[in-house]
């Protein structure tokens, strides 16, 4: 029993070709079917069937589904960022992130996983939340440029979505190892 924020619901496709069906955004019809949002949670109940019992029915389940969903969390943690900059909630950059923080507009860090630990740390101050889930190349495609390490939020709210997005990101990631 958790917040919804922290988990991730399911429900069974009518058709039942198409099995079961992650609902991230949580307003698919149906009986939902409720997963803490980790790997290893998701992995657990389809080994144990989980599913299929909450359910009361056979379910088809894709041998990729963590996957799926990882994907899908990423495309909707994109989304929101992507929103955020048009409606003025986010800055890009480590200069702009950095005047936000001295001007105390600063709310949430988002910044590369795969960025140097220097810059980082020089930017804001440990009172600031971070985010670190998404590559430098994800964070580049939100903002349209060709690399981009920090990305400032400057609104409680769209703070609040956006960190809920990424912690539930963040337990379908995989330890992110440099290539």
């Amino acid at each position: 029993v958790l917040p919804r924020e922290q988990m991730i619901r399911f429900v069974v496709a009518p058709d039942p070709q198409l099995g079961l069906v992650p609902d991230v955004a949580g307003t698919l019809p149906g009986r939902g079917i409720w997963v803490t949002a980790q790997r290893h949670a998701v992995e657990t109940a389809i080994a144990r069937k989980a599913f299929a019992r909450a359910a009361r029915a056979p379910v088809l389940i894709d041998p990729g589904l963590a996957d799926r969903v990882e994907a899908a969390l990423l495309r909707r943690l994109i989304d929101w960022l992507g929103l955020a900059r048009r409606a003025g909630a986010a800055i890009a950059g480590f200069e702009k992130t950095n005047i936000a923080y001295t001007r105390g507009t600063l709310v949430l860090v988002v910044e590369a996983v795969d960025a140097s630990r220097g810059g980082s740390e020089r930017m804001a101050g440990p009172e600031i939340p971070r985010a670190t889930v998404l590559t430098r190349d994800e964070l580049a495609y939100v903002f349209a440029r060709d690399t981009l390490v920090h990305v400032g939020i400057v609104d409680a709210s769209w703070a609040k979505r956006i960190a809920a997005e990424a912690k539930r990101l963040a337990g379908f990631r995989r330890p992110f190892s440099p290539t």
